[in-house]
């Protein structure tokens, strides 16, 4: 399902949640495995049944949610590649001030 690294270990990146997605996951903040913005969706899918259920639809954010990366660009593609030492921050879109 994830896209492996040639060590056969998942990259992983650190999430942030905000919002809706906060209170539906529970926490504040996690991890999840993969090399692009699919990937890690679905991991927090799986790791997080109520998360999916409001916020995520299989590899795709549902409408109302979008994703920050890294505090430097905002994206929703599923294909958006993540390197080595990004954040993402998820939020939903009435997070903010």
């Amino acid at each position: 399902m994830f896209q492996e690294r040639l060590s056969g270990v998942a990259m992983q990146v650190a999430v942030e949640l905000f919002g809706i997605p906060r209170a539906r996951a529970g926490v504040a903040q996690t991890s999840a495995a993969g090399s692009n913005l699919g990937d890690v969706l679905a991991d927090l899918a799986q790791k997080f049944p109520p998360l999916a259920e409001t916020c995520i639809d299989g590899r795709s954010l549902r409408a109302g949610f979008v994703v920050n990366l890294s505090a430097d660009r905002f994206v929703t593609s599923p294909e958006t590649p993540l390197a080595e030492g990004d954040t993402v921050l998820l939020l939903s879109l009435d997070a903010g001030g």
